[in-house]
């Protein structure tokens, strides 16, 4: 069999089994998950009519807060779900099933293809359950077409995608499945510190680079400005550069420690 089929089927086989593995132990996604929505549910229902204050002008009442949170609440769900990729390949790392696969005759990429394209659906899965949340307590995009709902629904694989691989890297870079719960946290708390919440002019002025200059703002921006007609301006270039930079440097780091790593 060729190389291309090969890959195929073995990334399939290993794509099968870390869905398995997800459904078994559900535990982990399910906490990850419920994050987000807890997140929203607490920004709009207990935080709302403050927060409200902070966008529009002071202008703003609860429903518009809900059309500028959820877009990046979206990101902060595609944020999480990385982190428990991190530690499912360290447990495979730390448990001897590399070791066994690697003497075996399957396509030695598969295994980490399998948990990268396995974490971006359930990042994807999840974006779908907390937008379904999300519409069921006021969110509505009114005025995006079909090529900017596509669009958007784009950015947020593409996102899923950059993160997911730098998540296999810390993964791998980890010697057990506490230390990558621990690397994967700047995955979580980028999106706190970004523009999720209220707008960057409204932060102090000491903090503003650290939101403005940072891959989640970029792509929240763009976001908004997909489902609720913003104006997008740079942000759109930014969050797809940010997004090939990220996935170019997790693929790479992920696969040189993979072939390397003697665990």
């Amino acid at each position: 069999m060729s190389t291309l089929p090969l890959a195929v089927r073995d990334s399939s086989t290993m794509l099968r089994r870390n869905l398995l593995h997800a459904r078994r132990y559900p535990s982990l996604t399910l906490n990850l998950l419920l994050t987000p929505i807890v997140l929203l549910l607490l920004f709009v229902y207990v935080f709302g009519d403050v927060m409200s204050a902070g966008i529009g002008g002071g202008g703003a009442d609860r429903s518009d807060y809900i059309a500028y949170l959820v877009p990046g609440i979206l990101l902060m769900t595609i944020g999480a779900t990385p982190a428990g990729t991190a530690v499912s390949v360290s447990m495979d790392m730390t448990e001897g099933i590399i070791a066994r696969f690697r003497t075996m005759a399957i396509h030695r990429g598969s295994v980490i293809i399998g948990h990268v394209v396995g974490s971006v659906l359930q990042s994807l899965a999840g974006v779908v359950v907390v937008g379904a949340v999300a519409v069921a307590i006021g969110f509505r995009s009114t005025d995006a077409t079909a090529l900017e709902w596509l669009a958007a629904f784009g950015l947020l694989a593409l996102v899923a995608l950059a993160f997911t691989w730098i998540a296999v890297g810390m993964g791998l870079a980890s010697p057990n499945p506490e230390a990558a719960s621990n690397n994967a946290l700047p995955l979580v708390i980028l999106p706190l510190i970004s523009s999720a919440f209220v707008p960057v002019e409204a932060m102090p002025g000491w903090f503003r680079p650290i939101a403005e200059y940072q891959p989640f703002t970029p792509a929240i921006e763009t976001l908004r400005g997909l489902l609720l007609g913003s104006e997008i301006g740079h942000n759109g270039w930014l969050a797809i550069g940010w997004c090939v930079g990220v996935a170019v440097l997790g693929h790479w780091w992920s696969t040189s420690l993979f072939s390397r790593d003697p665990k």
